[in-house]
């Protein structure tokens, strides 16, 4: 029995958490408190725990002097496994002492935030064989919360709207269909009065978009389609309509917003087929980029394409941080993004422009530099060469990263890898909403390959430091580790695939603290909150979430 399972089982007896307790008072959340969710270290209100993106808390009861008395409180147990080796990938949200949980298969739980005890579940009815439909295993990111209503997107395409609660659902919209492989897996991102989420799939061959939803009546208000087609500004990077049609993009991850220039930002996802490029010739706008559109109507103000005519899976699945900097001596309203393809940006999110484009992994032999403009000088334009590239997980992937605002350092997970990529043209016909089996990578033997979380200056793109995990062998399938959230006190939470979460200091890296969770931190992130004047972590581990704060009496100490 692992160190979870004991304490779980040990806390069942004591607190007595199979009743349900009482639903406690719950307030409206409103939009206001959206804006300001980063300021009250009491919720946590959405996916990065700000419009930002930082994941970055203000709670500082817990510091580099403490950090070592944790100890794990409570264990919430899914049922629903991932893909294979993956588990939960939610982001929990925390309101007035109830937290709200996604799980894989779209269930939902209300919990109460002390004790793990569920306040309520919902269970989503999903068809038959829908796994067929969508990429890499049934995985939920999380819910959105406005008033009393909480917003789940679906793997069926659809958008639902929960009563906060009871659970019971209020209304439910039709975003994408299985036959076009439209699920969604993003959390949504709610914005004014609208519910603003995407359809990921790219893997297969479908057309992505982002909708906005009136998040009273579940209406649509806006599409944006991250592929264009002729006739539409970016239309010409693709060589034809049929095959823009069929071009990916597909949206992954939960974006950012800045209420004042009212605007959104979403990174896409690949271009499909994702390996073979010789008949999808051109730049094939706008898969790999950000996208900055306007908030009310969905409009593209401005984009920036991270890897222009994609060849090795390398999207743009990441969280967009939003921060103001001050850079040659003025302040910058910037956009950072440390990206699958091994460059880390700082654009400005005004315009899109590149301040900042350094390489943050040392193997990015696919490029040379980017160039004046922003656009990377390709050294394999095939990316079939006997040559070592990070493999199709990139130089990052999903996990979340973090920015630290008092101390100026991005946090990112990185991965060195080496693979080579091999390019087959697809058997056709190409069918929409299928998989098209187009080549891949294939890993070098005899090539160590690690994660690990470093520290990046986002002013110059230099790294500050680095804390590795451990070495693996090639033939093992390194894929994600855990994502990264930091605290006002100088502390760095994160977790890795051996099932370890660990404490780090901030400026330096220094380990602090770690504990063994039994199962992988895979692809997500930790959260915080403070309750009952305790400083709460909470992160996802396998299918269990686990809890850890101070014990009582340590947390003057």
């Amino acid at each position: 029995m692992n160190a979870i399972a004991r304490a779980a089982s040990l806390l069942l007896i004591i607190s007595g958490l199979g009743v349900a307790a009482q639903p406690p008072t719950l307030r409206p959340v409103t939009a206001h408190d959206l804006q300001n969710g980063s300021k009250d270290p009491s919720s946590w209100l959405m996916f990065a725990g700000d419009y930002n993106g930082q994941r970055h808390t203000r709670a500082s009861q817990l510091t580099a002097q403490n950090v070592g008395k944790l100890t794990l409180q409570w264990t919430l147990q899914t049922d629903v496994p991932g893909f294979p080796g993956r588990g939960i990938e939610t982001t929990p949200l925390v309101v007035d002492g109830v937290m709200y949980v996604s799980g894989n298969a779209n269930q939902a739980w209300a919990i109460d935030a002390r004790t793990g005890a569920r306040l309520w579940s919902y269970v989503r009815t999903l068809p038959e064989n829908f796994a067929a439909s969508i990429c890499c295993g049934p995985v939920n990111r999380g819910l959105a919360i406005l008033g009393d209503r909480l917003y789940m997107g679906t793997l069926d395409g659809h958008l639902i709207a929960l009563d906060r609660r009871t659970g019971m659902v209020v209304w439910d919209a039709k975003v994408g269909d299985l036959k076009t492989a439209n699920p969604i897996t993003m959390a949504p991102l709610v914005v004014k009065n609208r519910i603003i989420v995407g359809v990921a799939g790219s893997d297969f061959a479908t057309r992505g978009y982002l909708d906005a939803y009136d998040a009273k009546t579940g209406a649509r208000v806006w599409r944006f389609y991250t592929i264009p087609l002729r006739g539409e500004p970016g239309g010409d990077t693709w060589p034809s309509v049929e095959i823009a049609l069929r071009g990916g993009g597909g949206l992954w991850v939960t974006g950012s917003y800045d209420p004042a220039l009212n605007m959104v930002y979403f990174g896409t996802g690949n271009p499909n087929p994702r390996y073979y490029g010789l008949d999808r010739a051109g730049d094939n706008l706008y898969t790999c980029s950000l996208v900055a559109l306007d908030a009310d109507t969905g409009k593209l103000r401005w984009h920036y394409q991270f890897t222009p005519h994609d060849l090795h899976d390398w999207d743009s699945g990441h969280t967009p941080v939003l921060a103001d900097l001050t850079m040659a001596g003025r302040i910058r309203k910037v956009v950072m993004v440390a990206n699958r393809n091994s460059f880390f940006y700082t654009l400005d999110r005004e315009n899109g422009r590149l301040l900042v484009g350094k390489p943050f992994t040392d193997n990015v032999n696919w490029a040379k530099e980017l160039g004046p403009s922003g656009r990377p000088i390709v050294l394999d334009e095939v990316g079939t060469a006997d040559k070592c590239l990070q493999d199709q997980h990139g130089g990052t992937n999903f996990q979340p990263p973090s920015f630290d605002p008092e101390r100026r350092l991005y946090f990112i997970t990185a991965h060195e890898t080496c693979a080579v990529y091999e390019s087959r043209k697809p058997t056709p016909p190409i069918v929409m909403g299928r998989r098209v089996p187009d080549g891949g990578p294939r890993r070098l033997e005899g090539r160590e390959q690690f994660a690990a979380v470093r520290a990046i200056d986002p002013t110059t793109g230099e790294r500050r430091w680095e804390y590795r995990f451990r070495l693996y062998p090639s033939n093992i399938s390194l894929d994600l580790t855990g994502g990264i959230m930091t605290t006002a006190a100088g502390l760095l939470f994160t977790g890795d695939n051996d099932g370890w979460f660990y404490a780090l200091e901030s400026a330096t890296g220094k380990q602090l603290w770690r504990f063994q969770v039994g199962a992988p931190v895979w692809g997500t992130a930790a959260i915080s909150y403070m309750l009952d004047g305790r400083q709460w972590v909470v992160t996802p581990a396998g299918l269990t979430l686990a809890a850890f704060a101070l014990p009582l009496e340590s947390r003057s100490q």
